[in-house]
């Protein structure tokens, strides 16, 4: 495809893209305020759409709270019937999903179109589970009544969504919401919720009742949050984003409160030990880093390798950064395409600087890239030393700093050295030893011998100060579901 096409495409796509608020059963503030969204590749404006306030936050909890009850008594097998079109409506446009996302948020095209069958595939896995969720009858231990239990939908939920995935972020949330029987209000990121009102366009279409799902853009997500979570006709909030911002909101839903989901930050140690399969672990270590251009929580933030085979690893995986290719991600030849904004390449470069400042020695890449655009090549930095800011703060970028270790004891001690616990990765050819390290780590999720975890059957979610809670699997929609207990006399 040439760029005229490419260029003609995009502009077609978004004109799909409504620029409103996407709301049923309410009318939006008429104060005209808006918003304008960037392409990070090139620094340039691609749409401007409406701007959301508070007061529009609280008629979109309105009509929420109004279709609730309804919503609740739908049958599961109708909302099963209903996301599986849903699922249907996303893959039918999968490539126009994906260029979206490739223009609002940066990644290549090719990483965008696996974006969206991941982030189709939440939908389809709980529109399964909308017809499993179940309760127990038993009898009591004493023998005198029964014990019987039911799950019914927590109620009206607020989901906030960050900018790195524009739409697995958003399916992951809305998908067992719905198929838990709750309505829901979408707060998508300000930096790319284009891709939010595509998909609520294609939830309307398939024929999702008005109130059930609502999409409120805006540039104040602190008024519009805090001003939803002080309505008692709230019943839940789901955050993905800083655990700074997570902090505060889980404060703010105390006073109602409300029930929380938390996916908060990461800083994932990936760790290869001296019997590694040394190319494994470099294919791993590259995938591991350079997802999504090293903006997931889930990227490994820092690689301890075993001081006995650290000079081949550094070798090999140094020869594999340097590789990449680095541009505009709808440009095929891309690999890694630019960071969200200027502030993502600014932490870069000082977290670089510092570890350098420090010691450290800067493998492959460690410069900005002038011209337009917020481009940080693939960098691998090696003798980090333990002060380095970025041994303990998540860079969210393509920065790859190696650590080297002496011990197993050492690797565990570096690696849970860390207020996060959302992630890490083990590359051993030692089953024994691998299980052993696994039960030691402080971490929700372990990828053994792979650069990646994620995956909709499973839960996905950390320990510590990476958050509360499970979204993916069975555990993703019990996040949405209460449980109400029915004593009966014993017949």
């Amino acid at each position: 495809m040439n760029s005229l096409q490419t260029t003609t495409q995009a502009e077609r796509i978004l004109d799909a893209v409504p620029d409103e608020l996407f709301i049923g059963g309410w009318t939006p503030s008429q104060d005209h305020r808006t918003l304008t969204v960037y392409n990070p590749a090139t620094d340039l404006p691609i749409k401007t759409i409406a701007d959301g306030s508070p007061d529009d936050g609280l008629k979109a909890l309105g009509a929420a709270a109004q279709a609730a009850q309804h919503w609740a008594r739908t049958s599961p097998l109708d909302r099963s019937n209903l996301l599986r079109k849903v699922y249907e409506a996303v893959i039918d446009k999968s490539e126009e999903m994906a260029t979206l996302i490739t223009l609002e948020m940066g990644k290549t095209l090719s990483e965008a179109r696996t974006e969206v069958v991941y982030g189709a595939d939440y939908i389809r896995w709980y529109s399964e589970e909308a017809v499993r969720f179940e309760g127990r009858n038993r009898l009591s231990p004493d023998g005198l009544s029964r014990i019987v239990t039911s799950k019914e939908p927590v109620g009206p939920s607020l989901l906030i969504t960050p900018w790195n995935f524009p739409l697995a972020m958003a399916t992951r949330k809305i998908a067992p919401a719905l198929a838990a029987g709750c309505t829901v209000i979408l707060k998508p990121a300000e930096l790319t919720p284009l891709t939010s009102l595509f998909l609520a366009r294609l939830l309307g279409e398939a024929g999702v009742p008005e109130g059930v799902v609502n999409v409120v853009t805006t540039s104040n997500a602190p008024g519009l949050s805090e001003a939803m979570m002080k309505d008692n006709r709230l019943r839940k909030v789901s955050f993905t984003g800083s655990t700074v911002v997570g902090k505060r909101l889980v404060a703010q839903a105390s006073d109602q409160m409300l029930r929380m989901s938390m996916e908060l930050g990461g800083n994932a140690p990936l760790i290869v030990f001296e019997d590694a399969d040394l190319d494994n672990a470099v294919k791993g270590a590259v995938t591991a880093k350079l997802r999504n251009g090293g903006q997931s929580c889930v990227a490994s933030n820092r690689i301890l390798v075993h001081e006995s085979v650290a000079d081949a690893f550094v070798d090999k995986f140094a020869r594999q950064m340097a590789g990449v290719t680095l541009g505009n991600g709808l440009d095929p030849a891309t690999a890694l395409g630019p960071l969200i904004d200027g502030r993502a390449v600014d932490k870069c470069a000082l977290f670089v600087e510092d570890a350098i400042g420090k010691g450290a020695r800067a493998v492959v890449g460690g410069k900005r890239v002038p011209g337009a655009g917020h481009f940080y090549p693939a960098t691998v930095l090696d003798h980090v030393p333990l002060e380095a800011r970025i041994m303990h703060e998540e860079v969210f970028g393509p920065v790859a700093p190696v650590y080297r270790f002496a011990t197993d004891e050492e690797a565990v001690s570096v690696a849970n050295d860390t207020p996060f616990g959302l992630a890490s990765f083990i590359f051993s050819r030692d089953l024994n030893r691998v299980q052993g390290i696994v039960d030691q780590l402080q971490s929700g999720m372990v990828g053994v011998n792979r650069g990646t975890v994620s995956n909709v059957a499973a839960p996905f979610g950390g320990i510590k100060h990476s958050g509360l809670g499970r979204e993916g699997g069975s555990e993703g929609i019990e996040e949405y579901l209460n449980v109400k207990y029915v004593a009966y006399d014993r017949a």
